[in-house]
């Protein structure tokens, strides 16, 4: 009787960790497919950061000045209308354990951000980019490779960890150049994974 709650117990523990396995596979081949709002939304902050150096530091007409505004407006509008059809279009997709719970890491971290927020103003009770921006891209670190350990992805993972690195070397720049490291961190840790994994997504 006891051998074979023994060989219950090991079959229980096979099936669980096959289960978790068969999940997280899941998981990433979703991931993959949705590569493309990896390479979307990564493009346009990585142009929203450096469009925003460019125009405070080296555009010299209104005119444009206005164009980069107006383009940035438009890619993001754009941006929005085509996630919301492709979430749609891809609701019927599988949902795992591990999908929902990396959908409440970043709600989370949406959360985190405005507290961050409201606590810095309430704390200094002024508007402070130098401090808010490098507190930011630490909150989005986190994300990051919180995101990248859940479907084991090293690529992911190591996007997330430099661009913690890059949030704790802006402290020494000002906004401006902070700009210019962030775009750097996106370029990093989203534009890149996230044409590896469109790339692969078949593989």
């Amino acid at each position: 009787m006891e051998t074979q709650q023994q060989n219950f117990d090991s079959f229980d523990e096979n099936q669980s960790l096959q289960v978790i396995k068969e999940m997280i596979q899941v998981s990433q081949k979703k991931l993959k497919n949705d590569g493309v709002l990896f390479i979307l939304w990564g493009w346009i902050i990585f142009y929203n950061y450096i469009s925003w150096y460019v125009i405070n530091n080296i555009v010299t007409t209104y005119q444009i000045y206005k164009g980069f505004e107006y383009f940035a407006k438009g890619i993001v509008v754009f941006a929005f209308a085509f996630s919301i059809y492709y979430i749609f279009r891809k609701s019927k997709k599988v949902t795992t354990y591990i999908g929902i719970s990396l959908r409440y890491v970043w709600i989370s971290l949406i959360v985190c951000l405005s507290l961050v927020n409201m606590i810095i103003f309430n704390t200094i009770h002024e508007f402070n980019p130098t401090l808010q921006h490098p507190i930011f891209m630490v909150l989005m670190a986190f994300a990051v490779v919180i995101t990248g350990g859940i479907l084991r992805y090293k690529l992911i993972t190591f996007g997330g960890i430099v661009f913690g690195l890059l949030a704790y070397i802006c402290i020494y720049f000002s906004v401006e150049i902070q700009m210019l490291i962030e775009a750097l961190a996106w370029l990093i840790a989203f534009i890149i994974p996230g044409h590896y994994l469109y790339a692969t997504r078949n593989s």
